[in-house]
This record gives C-alpha cells, sequence and structure tokens, in this order.
C-alpha cells in the first residue's frame, strides 16, 4: 500500500517538472500548450499510482494501455503542409511525458530522473540543429524570374554554406524559370536573400517554406 504522503511527492514532482517543460515549449512557439503537457504526465502518474495500487504484482497491462492510448493523442499534434509533415517532435514530447509520468506514479524516480535529463538533453540538440538550419530544418526556397536566366545567378544571392536544386521548371510560354532550393543555414545567413533577389531586374517572387 502506498503512503498518501508518497502520493502527494509524486504528483508534486510530476507537476513541477512537467509544468517547467510546457513553460518551455510555450516559450519555444509550440504549437501545442503547456497545460496539456501537464495534463498528460499529471493524468499518466495518477494512473500509474492506480495501477499500482489496483494490481501491485502485474500492474503491466494497464500501463502498456495508457502508453498506447497517449499515443493517438501524439498524433494529433501532426501538422501538415504541403508536402511536409510537422509536430513530430511535439507528438513525440507528449507521448515521453507520458511515460515520465508513469515512471514517476508506480516510484521509479532513478528511471524518471534519467529520462527527463534526455529529454532536456534531445531539445538541446534539435535546437542546435534548428538554429543551423539542419536536417528537417532546412529551408525550401521557391523563386520565380520574369524572364529567362542562368541559374547560377540566382544562386549567386545565396550566402549560405549548402545550396542544393530541388526543382526546376522552364516555362517558354511565359518566359519564366521557376526554381525551388533546399538551403542550409542559419536565420542570420537566410535574412540577405529577400533584399539581394529584389534589387535584381529579372526577379519576380519569392516563397520560403
Amino acid at each position: 500500500m502506498i503512503e498518501t504522503s508518497e502520493i502527494i511527492w509524486r504528483f508534486v514532482i510530476t507537476f513541477i517538472l512537467s509544468l517547467i517543460f510546457g513553460l518551455e515549449r510555450l516559450k519555444a512557439h509550440n504549437p501545442v500548450g503547456f497545460g496539456t503537457f501537464n495534463f498528460v504526465a499529471i493524468g499518466s502518474c495518477s494512473l500509474g499510482i492506480t495501477a499500482m495500487l489496483i494490481s501491485t504484482e502485474s500492474p503491466f497491462g494497464l500501463l502498456s494501455a495508457i502508453v498506447t492510448g497517449i499515443g493517438f493523442l501524439g498524433a494529433g499534434a501532426l501538422i501538415k503542409s504541403n508536402d511536409r509533415v510537422f509536430g513530430f517532435t511535439t507528438a513525440a514530447s507528449i507521448w515521453i511525458l507520458a511515460i515520465f509520468g508513469l515512471t514517476v506514479g508506480i516510484g521509479d524516480y532513478f528511471i524518471a530522473s534519467m529520462l527527463y535529463v534526455s529529454i532536456w538533453l534531445i531539445l538541446g540538440v534539435d535546437k542546435i540543429l534548428e538554429a543551423r538550419g539542419i536536417g528537417t530544418y532546412q529551408k525550401r526556397i521557391v523563386i520565380v524570374t520574369n524572364r529567362m536566366v542562368d541559374e547560377k545567378e540566382i544562386r549567386k544571392n545565396f550566402d549560405v554554406k549548402k545550396c542544393e536544386i530541388d526543382n526546376l521548371i522552364i516555362n517558354k510560354k511565359e518566359n519564366k524559370l521557376i526554381v525551388s532550393y533546399l538551403i542550409k543555414g542559419s536565420k542570420e545567413e537566410l535574412l540577405p536573400i529577400p533584399s539581394n533577389l529584389y534589387s535584381k531586374q529579372w526577379f519576380e517572387s519569392m516563397k520560403i517554406t
């Protein structure tokens, strides 16, 4: 039987740590509100405690059902835009916060602490990748010209480390060139691109996604 003071302690730990995580996600303009992370973690913690109270020897059936159910909630955080899907980190963080709440709920503080530290380490690496525009954080830039120009002339306006053509369309009827680039670079490196292109006579429009 779990003591009342121990149950309260588990709830306090889960609430405070999930609140800190949720506030960080809110600061990062995450589409999922910080309250969601708290609800998931606290709910999982309470169900973990309940599972231990119901069946101390074999609570795994209920625990596995909780983790599976949270997976559906995480899937709802995915956002599809054109041909790209966003929100995988958010969906995974919802799922892993649920597991964090469960580990605290069943009283395994060592695994809970290791899991919580790992979450922050992963977010730290993810922020570095985002700042440098690496991997899925690469930007797609679509440029439309009002006449045929050499593709190299367009590329001159990109002061970034890596730039590769993703798609190229030649419209002979309208005398236009539409080029799509995948660019790896920081926000600071991408900022001069619009002004560089705007001054060119052959430039018509640009879109960054």
